[in-house]
This record gives C-alpha cells, sequence and structure tokens, in this order.
C-alpha cells in the first residue's frame, strides 16, 4: 500500500559546555584550528613545504585529505545485519563506518537543515549526526517522554576525535572552505517528496560494495549520508526487504549486507528475510508481490461468463482481452504492471451438494488451463475460495499442488462464508479473523517449506460487517503480501465512500486492491480514473 513515511525520531538538546569538560577543550580546539586555517598557516605552511596538504603529509586516508579513517569491510558487516538508528541521529552508522574523522557536520531537526547538512557531509566524506532535542511527554498516550539525543552526538564527536564541526543551520562562525570545499556554496540535497534519501545517495555515483547496503525513504537522512560519505554504495530500496528487487536478491545471496533503519526489522527478521530471497522471483522481478509490480485482473471461472469476465472467452484470448488493459495502465505508473486472473475455484451454490456444505469445488485440473496461460504471459493468478458452510483451510488444501507453483496466490471471500442455517445470496457472510490466521499460517509455513517466493493472500470486503475483527488478522508472515480486496460498486460517489470506510483503521501491512464492475458500476471506471482519483493507488485492480 502506498505507505507516508514514519515521522522523525523524537527530538533533544544538548548538554551544557562546563569549563574544563571535553566539550570546552573540543570548543578551544576548533577555535585554535578555525584561525590558524583562517590565517593559512597550516594548509599554506604544509602546501608550500612539502607540496601535499596537511593531512596528506600526515598520511592520514579520507575523503578530500581528510584527517579520518573509514572501517574496514569486516567490521562493517559480517553476514545480514540491521543498524536500527532508531533514534534518527546517525550515531550509530557514524560508529559502524567511521574509526575517526576529523569533521563531523551536525544538523538541527528541520528538514530544509537536514537536508543541507547531507550534502555538505557527502562532499567532503564526513559523518552528519542530527541532534533532537528533549521532548516532555504529551497528554495523548502516544506522545511519549524523550531525552534527545544531544549526549549520544556530543559523545560521538568526542570518539571521532573531530575539531572541525559544521553546523547546519551553517552559524556565523562556520569556517568558509573545509577540505577544499566552500561550505556555503554546497547545495542542499534537492529531492521531491519521497526521494530525499535517494537524492542523498545520488550525491555520490559508485562507491565500494563488497558489503551490500540497503536504505529506504524512511532511513534518517543522517544514515544515508554517513554511509554515502564513507565511500560506500547504498541501495535504496521501494520496501524494506532484500527481496525488493532482483538486484537486492542477488546482492544478498553473494555477500554479506546492511540494513539501514528499523525498518527492516530485527537482526532476526532481516536475516529471515534474506534466507527467503534465495526462493526465486516473480514475473515483473524481485521476490514480493507487491511493491514491486501492480496487477491488472480478470475475474471469473472457467465454466463460462455467468460468474465473470475472465470466463468469457478462452485462456489465451482471456490474456489477449487483458494486454490491452495492461498497456493502458503501464502509461500510468512506473512500476510494472503484469496481468492477473483471479480464478474462483470454489463457487457458493443454492444447493447443499452431497457434501452440504453450499459450496461446489472445481476440479483443479479445470483450473490449470487459464493458471498455464497467464503463467505464458508472465502473469500471476490467483485462486478465489467462497466457502459456504465449509472453512477456508479445507478448501485451500484442496489446490495445494496449483499453490505450489510460484506465481499463483490465494483469495478469500467472506461474502459466501455461512453459518449453520443461513443460504447462499440470502445474508452478506462473515468471517472471524481466528479462521483467516488458520489459513495464513498453513499458507505461509506451505510457501516456506516448498521454497516459493512470496505469495498474495487477497481479502475481500466490501461491508465491515464481513471482517469484524479485522484488526486482529495476523499479518507478520514474511512469506505473505496481504491485500484487502475492496468490492464496491455502483456510482463513483458509492465506490468512494465504500473505499474510505473500509481503509479506515487498515493495517499498514495491507496492500489495497480495487474492483471495476462492468454491468453494476454507473460509470465504470477507466484505467485513468482508476490510477489517478483512487486514494491511495491500488496495487490490484480487477474486473468482473
Amino acid at each position: 500500500m502506498d505507505s507516508v513515511p514514519s515521522a522523525s525520531p523524537h527530538p533533544t538538546p544538548s548538554p551544557r559546555t562546563t569549563p574544563g569538560s571535553a566539550s570546552s577543550r573540543r570548543d578551544k580546539a576548533r577555535a585554535l584550528l578555525a584561525g590558524m586555517t583562517a590565517a593559512g598557516l597550516l594548509s599554506a605552511a604544509t602546501t608550500a613545504a612539502t607540496g601535499t596538504s596537511l593531512t596528506e603529509s600526515l598520511g592520514l586516508s579520507g575523503t578530500r585529505g581528510s584527517a579520518q579513517s573509514t572501517a574496514s569491510d569486516d567490521k562493517v558487516a559480517r553476514g545480514s545485519e540491521v543498524i536500527a538508528d532508531a533514534d534518527g541521529s546517525g550515531v550509530e552508522v557514524s560508529q559502524r563506518f567511521f574509526e575517526s574523522s576529523d569533521t563531523v557536520v551536525v544538523s538541527s531537526p528541520a528538514r530544509e537543515d537536514q537536508l543541507r547538512a547531507a550534502a555538505i557531509a557527502v562532499e567532503l566524506g564526513a559523518p552528519m549526526l542530527t541532534r533532537y532535542p528533549a521532548k516532555e511527554a504529551g497528554s495523548n498516550p502516544g506522545q511519549k517522554a524523550s531525552p534527545g539525543t544531544g549526549e549520544a552526538v556530543d559523545a560521538e564527536i568526542a570518539r571521532l576525535g573531530a575539531t572541525n564541526i559544521i553546523t547546519a543551520p551553517l552559524s556565523d562562525d562556520a569556517p568558509g572552505t573545509v577540505r577544499g570545499v566552500t561550505i556555503a556554496d554546497v547545495e542542499p540535497v534537492r529531492a521531491g517528496k519521497g526521494s530525499q534519501v535517494q537524492g542523498v545517495v545520488d550525491k555520490r555515483h559508485g562507491g565500494r560494495d563488497a558489503v551490500a547496503i540497503f536504505a529506504t525513504e524512511t532511513t534518517s537522512l543522517a544514515a544515508a549520508a554517513t554511509t554515502t560519505a564513507s565511500g560506500r554504495a547504498v541501495s535504496v530500496l521501494p520496501h524494506a526487504d532484500p527481496r525488493a528487487t532482483a538486484e537486492s536478491m542477488k546482492a544478498v545471496g553473494a555477500k554479506s549486507s546492511l540494513a539501514l533503519g528499523r525498518q527492516f526489522g530485527t537482526n532476526e527478521d532481516y536475516a529471515d528475510r534474506v534466507k527467503l530471497a534465495s526462493n526465486g522471483e516473480l514475473p515483473g522481478g524481485g521476490g514480493l508481490v507487491f511493491p514491486g509490480r501492480r496487477m491488472i485482473a480478470l475475474y471469473g471461472h472457467p465454466s463460462g461468463p455467468a460468474l465473470g469476465a475472465m470466463g468469457e472467452q478462452p485462456p489465451k484470448e482471456a490474456v489477449e482481452r487483458l494486454k490491452g488493459l495492461v498497456d493502458e495502465y503501464q502509461k500510468l505508473t512506473p512500476e510494472p504492471v503484469i496481468p492477473a486472473f483471479e480464478i474462483i475455484a470454489t463457487v457458493a451454490s443454492e444447493s447443499p451438494g452431497d457434501d452440504g456444505n453450499f459450496t461446489n469445488e472445481t476440479d483443479p485440473k479445470e483450473l490449470i488451463p487459464y493458471i498455464d496461460a497467464i503463467t505464458e504471459a508472465g502473469g500471476y493468478a490467483v485462486i478465489d475460495l467462497q466457502p459456504g458452510l465449509g472453512r477456508f483451510i479445507e478448501q485451500a488444501k484442496i489446490y495445494e499442488n496449483l499453490l505450489k507453483r510460484p506465481n499463483v496466490g490465494l483469495a478469500l471471500d467472506p461474502e459466501w462464508k455461512l453459518k449453520p442455517g443461513q443460504r447462499p445470496a440470502e445474508q452478506i457472510g462473515s468471517v472471524q479473523a481466528e479462521e483467516i490466521n488458520e489459513v495464513t499460517a498453513w499458507l505461509a509455513k506451505f510457501t516456506r517449506d516448498n521454497n516459493l517466493p512470496q505469495k498474495a493472500l487477497l481479502i475481500h470486503e466490501f461491508n465491515v460487517a464481513m471482517l469484524p475483527d479485522r484488526e486482529n488478522i495476523d499479518t507478520s508472515a514474511p512469506e505473505l503480501s496481504f491485500v484487502l480486496h475492496a468490492d464496491g460498486h455502483g456510482t463513483a460517489h458509492d465506490k468512494f465512500a465504500t473505499w474510505d470506510v473500509l481503509l479506515q483503521g487498515l493495517d499498514p501491512a495491507f496492500f489495497v486492491a480495487w474492483k471495476n464492475f462492468f454491468d453494476e458500476d454507473q460509470p465504470m471506471f477507466d484505467p485513468t480514473r482508476t490510477f489517478t482519483e483512487v486514494k491511495p493507488r491500488p496495487w490490484f485492480v480487477s474486473y468482473q
């Protein structure tokens, strides 16, 4: 689901500087160094005598002849690790990548200051730290007290041995030139909403890649800038998971890796996803169903047109019908758009049948021609269950052999879930989270045990009563991509009203899907309207 980047960590003031303290001594040293540099006494004298800069003559390594030392590859990462950087200060990242540095860039919490600080840090090859002030607890439950990052930032400056502190916003006594760079001339990172971390990384092309390093747009700017400043290559992923792209999957299979930010989870979470990355790619690339691609689907049953658009034509013709839609949607989004079929496997019936469950289980063999056709087209298939009086998990297991295919997912439709004494179409069905969790636990284990890439699990809803305890659905399984399929129909006003209600309180782990009805919608949305007016933009669009 299109997401909003998480808020910056809680801010806070630095401790007071006392006479004789380490901070006081550093202040004096900085003042002396700044004065000597301004007078040209250090750099000019050294260069005149030796033909090299002071730091070069001392044999110190670093960008632009900086007096600094960066960590070796084996110290940066062994195996698969996360640097949480939970407070957003960048201190943990600086500790990992820099053993020392004569220069540090320190930013205020203001975003514009961080963007300037990040640009300066990358230009100088120096660590960036962000100083957040302390925050008192608020009246709302979520407003917790925070000690801030001032002490941690000061301690890191001391550890690095930095004597040249550049602040953002720039202070009146800021050094004019550092390491050959005129500080005031450094342009801040220019990046649009949702692309600021990428903007930081793009400030320097190339970099050492012996260790695969990943970030997302919710990684702190300090973490991204410090890593890039250390001379390391950073890949910004669209999702906090090493399976996000084909390139990231290949990288974690070949070398140690490091993830920047708590959005990647614990070390154990991250290592587990690295392991899952070996299970192969999905159509469109990468190992995650979403957000790596968007899908446009025809919904129906192989028996014919009565149950949906897919069955109105044979498999290959259905694929051809989809291709035109896919091409229209592809023009509207940068992600790959692939074709899909949502195939009804168990069909609700007004007759109880031999087993008395008011649903007809289609022979898995009947679904294969449509699954084969969409597979040949580089697409995805979703098997849809209408359980009647049966249980979702019992029906899902009927289609185990089809679910062993890497591009086949599962959909659950509570509308057709009955209670004893009920009949299909006489009421709107519903299901408890407990029964859905039974399916997710089984499907997650099934996916892992069969070394399959992540599977889509769609859950249909057009009325809140269909999922009365939706908040209890367990979405923690990394083997599954959870999708809420909003099935509202009618006028645009009605569809948007349903959409807005269903999205309220939705677990952010869910991606969202939208359905266009050929007959019931008044009028049916075209691709442009579907992708420009429906907010957030749906990842899966089906046609019925």
